[in-house]
């Protein structure tokens, strides 16, 4: 699909007619709850040229009851945005998040077909209305091993990317299609060079993939790093495009706004930037006043120089920069014997001003497991506020996690995740596990 660019009357002022004089969109997410806030909409509708539906399109959203679609959300957001002549990022059609619980509960060759099924008609319903889709979202693990993330999908077998871009290819055969993940911004990760090395992969192949979608949610235990350029023009050398995704900075620092947005610039095939919402009221880490509106809806110096960096932007030549060797990686770590205990748990936790991502890692002992329980400690003053794959007892406190359906059964020295997001500050979690 070929992204025809939105110039308005007042191109140099508003963010979206200055990366359109760049040749790029400038984007946010939408919320269909928030279309009746005439503040909200005057922003949206003067500074944006791409929107993404911030929930509304994800699998729990469009097909709750398998085989019932439902695009009663999801439809006022992409009908908004073409009457008001922007573009729209589909986002996301297969992930291990935000299933609905019919789809956790399966496995095999039942949710293969479940998960072909969904991309199909919901890329069908919108065929010819959206610019790129992500297609795939957040299949690489984090940490070290670079490989990918132990999931319901994944287990269906380890073509189940490849087949998902091929539906979507048929089913809409003009939109761009996209991988989309977090914690890749970094060129020297080993799940950076995860992703990349797939893509290669897909492109040697022949795999409809278009562009890779790099979420850069920037925070103070993850921050903006000096080689985010070397990143996105080396997956722009493979001869995909780049898009950054869902960015939001902590603090909204004026000079990492203005970097990052220096670094789309300079990379021919970065089409452009969403950030993940509008007014600092508007995001998933308020806390962290991330974006580029203050609450009350003015313009934050984050905005002025996110604004100065387009205008004094270049476009830059339409042929791809020369290829980037990857680095060298160091070999991904041995899997540890299993140990002589039922099970063990690990957690690695992402930490922000006033709240934490964790996700925890249950690996069977010397025997396989067919259910376990993991029990955490939580600081006081956190709470839990969503989780997934996972059941719970208790937000606060000790809390007692067990499986649900599709992740009780563990071979021996094999492992299994599950995650939540809180409130409050993670502390020292110490996880402990124990078979049912």
């Amino acid at each position: 699909m070929a992204m025809v660019l939105v110039t308005p009357a007042s191109a140099g002022t508003t963010l979206g007619a200055s990366a359109a004089e760049k040749g790029r969109y400038f984007g946010t997410a939408v919320a269909a709850n928030k279309l009746s806030d005439s503040a909200y909409t005057t922003i949206l509708n003067r500074e944006f040229t791409m929107v993404t539906a911030e929930n509304e399109m994800k699998i729990d959203a469009t097909e709750p009851q398998q085989g019932q679609f439902r695009y009663s959300q999801a439809d006022p957001i992409v009908n908004h945005a073409r009457t008001h002549g922007m573009q729209v990022r589909g986002h996301t059609l297969a992930w291990h998040g935000q299933q609905p619980g019919w789809m956790q509960g399966m496995e095999g060759t039942a949710l293969r077909t479940a998960m072909l099924n969904h991309v199909t008609q919901v890329v069908t319903h919108y065929r010819g209305q959206i610019y790129s889709w992500d297609v795939v979202n957040e299949a690489f693990a984090d940490g070290n091993s670079g490989g990918r993330r132990d999931s319901n999908l994944q287990r269906t077998g380890n073509d189940w990317i490849e087949a998902a871009f091929r539906a979507a290819r048929a089913a809409d055969p003009g939109a761009k299609l996209c991988y989309n993940d977090y914690n890749t911004d970094n060129w020297t990760w080993a799940k950076t060079q995860g992703v990349y090395n797939m893509v290669r992969d897909f492109k040697a192949r022949g795999v409809p993939i278009d562009c890779v979608g790099f979420q850069s949610h920037f925070n103070n235990d993850s921050p903006y790093v000096s080689n985010y350029r070397t990143t996105l023009s080396s997956f722009a050398a493979l001869g995909v495009d780049v898009q950054i995704t869902e960015l939001d900075i902590q603090g909204a620092p004026a000079n990492t706004y203005r970097s990052v947005v220096e670094d789309c610039l300079a990379v021919a095939r970065c089409n452009g930037i969403t950030v993940w919402g509008i007014r600092d009221s508007d995001s998933w880490r308020a806390s962290q006043t991330p974006l580029l509106f203050n609450s009350n809806g003015s313009k934050k110096p984050a905005y002025d120089a996110v604004l100065a960096a387009l205008n004094n932007g270049t476009t830059p030549p339409t042929t791809p920069p020369p290829t980037t060797t990857p680095p060298p990686t160091d070999p991904p770590p041995t899997t540890p014997p299993p140990g002589t205990g039922a099970c063990t748990a690990t957690v690695t936790v992402n930490q922000w001003t006033g709240g934490f991502v964790a996700n925890v890692r249950v690996t069977a002992g010397s025997s396989a497991l067919n259910g376990w329980t993991v029990t955490i400690a939580l600081p006081s003053g956190a709470t839990v506020t969503n989780a997934w794959s996972a059941d719970r007892s208790g937000n606060t406190g000790t809390t007692n996690w067990t499986n649900v359906a599709y992740n009780g059964q563990v071979g021996a020295g094999q492992s299994t995740e599950f995650g939540f997001q809180a409130n409050g500050t993670a502390g020292s979690l110490s996880p402990t596990c124990a078979a049912r």
